[in-house]
């Protein structure tokens, strides 16, 4: 390897590995996407027809939510912060628990998926609209 190459230079067996990835992606999801079975709505898919137990589901959701740079960037930053760090432990506990109790059942009885659906149904589109831009932006 050449010494005076940097860290962050991409060389052409660099590209070939990123566009093969892409490209085995794509090709799953293309595969999936007309030979991966029939569903017969969106509901089915995504909620998987409310015939799941709590466990798997239990388990998507902290998957979902737990992403590479939390695993990896919690570390640093109780390493920089210190401890004080653990009191966002404790708020995700008791919003998780608030969330929980009190959004679930509602959500649940209405039978929508998301807050944005809830919101449509409150309000309207454009009030959708409109969390859904903020949230992009906050992200």
């Amino acid at each position: 390897m050449d010494a005076s190459r940097g860290i962050g230079t991409f060389t052409v067996w660099d590209y070939v590995v990123f566009a093969a990835v892409l490209l085995i992606s794509a090709v799953i999801g293309i595969y999936y996407a007309f030979a991966g079975g029939s569903r017969e709505t969106s509901k089915d898919f995504l909620m998987g027809g409310r015939r799941m137990h709590a466990v798997p589901v239990a388990l998507s959701l902290t998957a979902s939510f737990m992403s590479a740079v939390t695993v990896l960037g919690t570390p640093a930053e109780v390493y920089r912060f210190g401890t004080i760090y653990s009191i966002f432990g404790l708020t995700y506990f008791l919003v998780v628990v608030i969330s929980a109790e009190v959004f679930l059942p509602v959500f649940y009885k209405l039978g929508i998926t998301s807050t944005y659906e809830y919101l449509e149904l409150r309000f309207n589109r454009y009030v959708r609209l409109l969390g859904t831009i903020f949230y992009i932006i906050q992200t």
